[in-house]
């Protein structure tokens, strides 16, 4: 995402590095040693399969999405749109985060495996990819050192921001294509403009299906870390400028053809919406956030994070005071070279969007507008979550590691020594630890071997209560999800119109009236007077989404929430581990 990263192309072409006999044995234990890593962190999930990671609805969203792949893959079903969910309307699946890129490549383990093996595989591939990726490109363009490249593509992979994110979001961990669009877009190599063009055009399409927002980012920060590059070294960009544009235009036009369908049906199609469902400006990081310690490492905590970040999933930046100096120190030090002083203005550019519109010190606002407030309102970042301009910083820092640690090497053995305990002791504190989870509620027998089966025609829907729609722990989408998308639901944790004749964002669908009474029972326990009138609205609602069968397991305060269905209803059924109400006579 640092676009700067690859985009020493002036260099490279000036200074021919010396080529090498690769050592494939080397390059597959520093490749061995990211993936060990990312089992590592997501060990909590492979030795405890019922448990969640911390954010866990967010790991239910993406793990119906990977089902929901697989089975468009299987059924050779339209992967932009479903009806598996938010049941009769269905969703806009290119308008949500449906991580096709990852979700197609991984139908197979989806298939043989399930949904939540299949997740932690994703986040493995989002780690230790994004940190092989790096790997490679810092050592056949940037460094000569096989160690530094490891060290920078550590950084890279897992940093604190990447971990934060990995759980949770993998379109934004999926960061495995950015230092290869890089490596295509800034070769130092003036010919081969065609050829690639068009790969630019298949890998900034396969990016769209993997993740947009991280799209936008790369985008810009390619953009500032160019102009800073030409205004730095012009003979050189002159020189440049011819083929680097011909690569982007061919790129683009590429692009264009194979995404102009799915944009539209993002942008037009079934459930399409405007803007977004909630405030990404109040998603902002605390200045003082860039020097402290983030909860997923050896010396983190749980009380400053939570007030210097929006939540523990926006982590972004957390860097250490240490890592911050070494910064310093290195661009001090590298500052002849054109790449480090445009690596620099680049990271700073982007550390200070991230403070958002407003700058807020140890938690408290300072009245300081901060520099995101400029282009707030410009299309596409009015959209971004300003504590994610931090990853730009992330690749950053990597790569300026990795530049530092190679300059050591024609140096005395006491220099190199010193240098690398000082990015040793820079690092350490940011040793990340295993990604925290959380019990998840178990599927219930009745859905997880068929026993619904019996109730559900085609054409109808399986109701889970409490109907959950927006940004929750959505009953509806794990039941579906790990039983293969096997049956239709209403609700679910999507982001959708207001309305049929109002396409504002919101989380979910519109609430029905039903909906909204059981999930106030499961909120506060307290059962309500049930009226002839909430029967008959019952009813509606349930025509509405075509229910045969209305399903309960054992959420929190679960009995108010049966008593209220019996009155609603009738008496449930308590059949494999669930209580169960036929509606079918009912809805007709």
């Amino acid at each position: 995402m640092a676009a700067g990263t690859t985009s020493a192309p002036a260099e490279v072409a000036a200074e021919p590095r010396r080529r090498h006999r690769p050592v494939w044995t080397v390059d597959a234990l520093v490749v061995a040693g990211y993936l060990g890593l990312a089992v590592l962190l997501t060990s909590g999930q492979w030795r405890h399969p019922r448990r969640l990671f911390h954010q866990a609805g967010d790991q239910i969203l993406f793990e119906w999405m990977l089902a929901r792949a697989a089975r468009a893959v299987v059924g050779l079903e339209n992967p932009l749109h479903s009806t598996a969910l938010n049941a009769p309307d269905g969703v806009n699946l290119m308008a949500n985060t449906s991580v096709l890129g990852l979700g197609v490549p991984l139908t197979p383990v989806t298939l043989l495996f399930g949904p939540q093996a299949a997740f932690l595989v994703t986040v493995v591939c989002c780690l230790a990819g994004t940190a092989a990726a790096w790997y490679a490109l810092l050592r056949r363009r940037l460094v000569d050192s096989r160690a530094a490249a490891a060290v920078g593509g550590l950084f890279c992979g897992f940093a604190p921001g990447m971990v934060a994110q990995a759980g949770a979001h993998p379109h934004m961990a999926a960061q495995f294509l950015v230092p290869v669009i890089l490596a295509v877009v800034f070769r130092p190599d003036r010919g081969r403009v065609r050829r690639d063009g068009l790969l630019l055009g298949l890998l900034v399409t396969w990016q769209v299906f993997l993740g947009e927002e991280l799209l936008v980012f790369l985008a810009l920060a390619a953009g500032v870390f160019a102009v800073g590059y030409a205004l730095a070294d012009r003979p050189a960009a002159r020189r440049l400028a011819p083929a680097l544009l011909g690569r982007i235009g061919i790129g683009t036009a590429v692009a264009g053809v194979l995404l102009a369908y799915p944009l539209w049906f993002q942008f037009f199609g079934p459930q399409h919406y405007r803007g977004m469902a909630f405030d990404a400006y109040g998603y902002q990081l605390d200045a003082a956030s860039f020097t402290a310690a983030a909860r997923q490492t050896v010396v983190g905590d749980d009380y400053l994070p939570g007030l210097l970040s929006p939540n523990p999933t926006e982590e972004n930046s957390f860097f250490g005071p240490g890592l911050l100096v070494l910064a310093v120190v290195i661009v001090i030090w590298l500052r002849r070279r054109t790449l480090v002083r445009a690596l620099a203005g680049c990271g700073v550019l982007f550390g200070l969007l991230s403070l958002g519109a407003e700058i807020r010190v140890n938690g408290t606002a300072t009245d300081v507008p901060g520099p995101y407030r400029l282009v707030a309102a410009l299309p596409l970042l009015d959209l971004a979550v300003p504590a994610r301009f931090a990853l730009v910083c992330v690749p950053v820092l990597g790569i300026l590691l990795a530049l530092s640690l190679d300059r050591v090497r024609p140096l005395m053995v006491p220099r190199r020594l010193l240098w690398a305990g000082a990015v040793a002791a820079a690092l350490l504190p940011l040793t990340p630890t295993p990604i925290r989870t959380v019990p998840a509620v178990p599927v219930p027998a009745f859905v997880t071997d068929g026993g619904w089966r019996a109730y559900v025609p085609p054409g109808r829907t399986v109701v889970p209560v409490p109907p959950v729609t927006g940004a929750a722990v959505s009953p509806a989408m794990l039941w579906s999800a790990r039983t293969g998308l096997a049956f239709p639901a209403p609700g679910g944790y999507f982001i959708g119109p207001t309305g049929p004749d109002d396409p504002t964002a919101r989380w979910g669908a519109p609430d029905r009236p039903t909906a909204a009474l059981l999930r106030r029972v499961a909120e506060t326990g307290e059962v309500p007077v049930v009226t002839d009138a909430d029967r008959r609205q019952a009813v509606d609602d349930l025509r509405h989404w075509r229910a045969a069968v209305v399903v309960q397991a054992v959420p929190r305060h679960s009995d108010p929430v049966r008593r209220t269905l019996d009155a609603l209803l009738g008496p449930g059924r308590e059949v494999g581990g669930a209580w169960v109400w036929d509606v079918r006579d009912r809805v007709g």
